[in-house]
């Protein structure tokens, strides 16, 4: 007999690249979201309760669900809504984000339970083959754990018209924090090393700390742009550059500016702590290529070999958006329910494993 309840997906925010896959799941699980750190309106199609974290785990332990799907976001929420699940006597399943858990002491505190989670879950649902690998060894099996796949917010996907440039060089887009972890620095050497200042741009989209020390090196910081203006400056560039390094807290889990700029036909310079290229969306030499995280000098050749090659940057800037175009909403919600299946409690009809 079918189980009559709906299923509930507890995280923290529903994001706007979320909005799609999460309503896509709610109408085809019959799925709830409680986004306890969510603020301003319900996204159309997303059910959507908003409680504290506390209030979050006694929504899964009410017993109104007949599965709950957890994040990992969340120092109250994760453990508690697994223990929810527990008292309540239905499937966790654990939505697994990392492949490297962070290396300081306060989250030296949190191993133990995280390692618990992860072997005891009843299924696991990742960022990506990386995660996968990653959580199957702490977890001892791969056969219940499934990749539900990065996918870019539908604004991204249709070709755009390319934002206007008062320049015909060659221009590197980085698009994200203006941080160490997102090798901004990386980056800014490489640059100099490079000699390509004069012969090419450099552009910087996003915000912060890092913004002085950007804008000393001659580079274009644009700032803060709207989402909409995003897919016509993935456009107008001959490569998004993702130079994120791994730190005692971060390691990227995926990139999602890769996808966007992929959809594009932008091809992308990224390093190999990005979880897209770990994940194996970004193929060095078929769609982009990768460089050692934190090399400086190994990025700068790269940076002058896609310069000056227009026919390589086509060629991998065509594989880019062929080799993107899987990563998809739909697919997130594919992998999701391959997850509930294999805990016998999706509503799809598919069978787990």
């Amino acid at each position: 007999m079918t189980d009559p309840r709906p299923a509930c997906l507890v995280t923290n925010v529903v994001s706007h690249y979320r909005a799609e896959p999460f309503a896509l799941l709610c109408e085809a699980e019959d799925v709830e979201v409680i986004a306890w750190g969510h603020r301003g309106p319900a996204p159309e199609g997303v059910r959507l309760r908003v409680p504290t974290q506390r209030g979050a785990a006694r929504l899964a332990a009410s017993g109104r669900y007949r599965a709950v799907i957890c994040g990992m976001s969340g120092r109250l929420a994760l453990p508690a809504s697994y223990l929810g699940a527990r008292r309540a006597r239905v499937p966790f399943v654990l939505w697994a984000t990392i492949w490297a858990h962070p290396r300081t002491a306060a989250h030296a505190l949190s191993w133990l339970p995280t390692r618990y989670l992860y072997r005891h879950a009843d299924a696991v649902a990742t960022y990506g083959p990386h995660v996968s690998a990653y959580v199957a060894a702490r977890r001892g099996r791969d056969d219940d754990v499934f990749v539900a796949t990065q996918a870019a917010a539908p604004l991204h996907f249709a070709p755009a018209e390319p934002a206007a440039s008062s320049t015909e060089r060659p221009q590197f887009l980085f698009v994200g924090r203006f941080e160490h972890e997102k090798g901004v620095d990386v980056l800014l050497e490489a640059w100099r090393q490079s000699g390509l200042d004069g012969e090419a741009e450099l552009v910087f989209v996003g915000d912060g700390p890092l913004r002085a020390r950007i804008e000393s090196a001659g580079a274009t910081a644009l700032g803060q742009v709207e989402q909409r203006e995003l897919p016509a400056l993935y456009a107008a560039a001959d490569a998004l550059v993702l130079p994120s390094i791994a730190t005692a807290t971060f390691r990227e889990p995926w990139g999602l500016v890769a996808n966007e700029a992929m959809h594009q036909g932008t091809p992308v310079l990224a390093s190999d702590a990005v979880g897209a290229v770990a994940g194996g969306l970004v193929r060095d030499g078929r769609n982009g290529l990768v460089f050692p995280a934190g090399d400086a000098g190994a990025l700068a050749v790269r940076l002058e070999t896609l310069a000056r090659n227009p026919e390589l940057r086509d060629a991998l800037g065509t594989a880019a958006a062929k080799d993107v175009a899987p990563y998809t909403p739909q697919a997130w919600v594919r992998g999701m329910q391959q997850a509930l299946a294999a805990v016998g409690a999706s509503r799809s009809g598919l069978v787990g494993g």
